[in-house]
């Protein structure tokens, strides 16, 4: 899918890439080694969004959205859950009696956080910020992605400035990681 424009396309493209690779997932048989691939896939594309948001998306809600604060708190509350079952479901194979329930579990959570962030939150930071803005942003957030880590890390910083200093590092050795062990690679 072509990325680009302001933030909330550069958002929503993500989403719908996530919906893509969650809908693989479903076709697949249970136990299917392929679902475990998809699912990192997956983790990979969530956590570089993860942190998209949290550095640039969700500081502007809190700067320009009348009720953004509460709105970012509940997002970030929203990350850090789904966070925790990526972190639980990479220590799953594809035939472990857990990593079903997780994979579900993971699907349910972010289907809720995306349907609010396009329903919710996205028409208000539209409303709020200029076009120039919005532009600006989206270049900041695809910025980010290409520095983000791509594994769960739940017990990093999800807030600005430590996010901003940390996640670089962490996404260098975490690219490191995928490089060396294949993960996340077309098979």
């Amino acid at each position: 899918m072509a990325h680009g424009g302001d933030v909330i396309a550069e958002l929503t493209t993500d989403h719908e890439e996530v919906e893509e690779i969650f809908t693989n997932i479903e076709e697949l048989p249970s136990g299917d080694s392929r679902r475990k691939h998809y699912a990192d896939q997956v983790t990979m594309e969530l956590i570089r969004h993860a942190v998209a948001e949290e550095t640039y998306l969700y500081p502007a809600v809190r700067e320009h959205v009348t009720g953004g604060n509460e709105l970012a708190e509940k997002e970030l509350a929203d990350h850090a859950a789904a966070e925790r079952t990526m972190k639980d479901l990479e220590r799953c194979e594809a035939d472990d009696p857990q990593f079903d329930m997780l994979m579900m579990k993971l699907m349910t959570e972010i289907r809720a956080h995306v349907m609010d962030e396009e329903n919710n939150l996205f028409p208000r930071l539209r409303a709020a910020c200029s076009a120039e803005a919005l532009n600006e942003l989206g270049d900041k957030v695809r910025q980010a992605k290409k520095m983000a880590p791509t594994r769960p890390h739940p017990s990093a910083p999800d807030k600005p400035p430590a996010n901003k200093l940390l996640a670089p590092g962490a996404g260098l050795v975490d690219r490191l990681r995928d490089a060396m062990t294949g993960r996340g690679k077309e098979s």
